[in-house]
């Protein structure tokens, strides 16, 4: 079991911050065979970029919304996000051939989406946790006197 951070914790971290949102959503349930590889697809792709240190990626969280799994990505640079994605020997590049050939042969079986955000600020806030979330893609660390409110938080002010 993960280990309880007893107290009050932010995150700290400076310089870019891009989180990524990316989700998939079974159109069709009772054809697994058409949508578990592209769901398979994902976990190679992050285990070759925490191979990577210079990646960009941070860190990620899996998630189970109302329409199907989503992966919240934190990156350290979205030209490093974008550099992946397009980069000819990435997981990603045979993943995504592999999706649009089976979306053409069967349409609707799966929906994938992505949302990109450049954060200029973040605030979070973590009480009796283990490290999670954006403060455990960078650095968690015990709120000051000066960061009781989230909204000093969002300033800077610790």
């Amino acid at each position: 079991m993960a280990r309880i951070n007893a107290g009050r914790f932010t995150h700290r971290h400076s310089g870019e911050l891009v989180v990524f949102l990316i989700g998939m959503r079974i159109n069709r349930p009772w054809r697994p065979d058409l949508w578990l590889p592209v769901f398979f697809a994902m976990p190679r792709m992050l285990a070759e970029l925490l191979r990577e240190p210079g990646s960009g990626l941070l860190g990620f969280r899996f998630t189970v919304g109302s329409s199907g799994p989503v992966i919240v990505q934190y990156w350290d640079s979205v030209d490093k996000l974008y550099a992946y994605a397009g980069a000819p020997a990435s997981e990603h590049r045979p993943a995504w051939t592999d999706f649009n050939r089976r979306a053409r042969k069967s349409p609707g079986v799966v929906g994938i989406w992505h949302e990109t955000f450049q954060v200029n600020r973040a605030e979070s806030m973590y009480v009796s946790m283990p490290a999670q979330g954006l403060g455990q893609a960078t650095e968690l660390v015990l709120v000051g006197p000066r960061g009781e409110r989230a909204q000093d938080r969002l300033a800077g002010a610790q």
